[in-house]
């Protein structure tokens, strides 16, 4: 695990972010005392795939009609 100082890590981020990329650890200090870690990010083990999309086999004709009793209690009307 290196160790750089925090100028070096402002001047240098790109290339230590391709240094962590590439599976390395390392430790920004500040006046010596270790504050802070560059770790890589863990990839997703598998692609998500969304539950239930494909199981939908009915969609009600009036399903984007507006109700107007939830109008009613947005708009404040009685």
């Amino acid at each position: 695990m290196a160790q750089v100082n925090l100028y070096e890590a402002k001047t240098h981020l790109s290339s230590l972010v391709d240094r962590v990329a590439a599976g390395e650890e390392i430790v920004i200090a500040k006046n010596g005392t270790p504050m802070a870690r560059l770790v890589p990010v863990e990839k997703p083990k598998a692609r998500r795939v969304p539950a239930n999309v494909g199981k939908i086999t009915y969609i009600a004709d009036d399903f984007d009609e507006v109700d107007p009793e939830i109008v009613e209690l947005f708009e404040g009307r009685d």
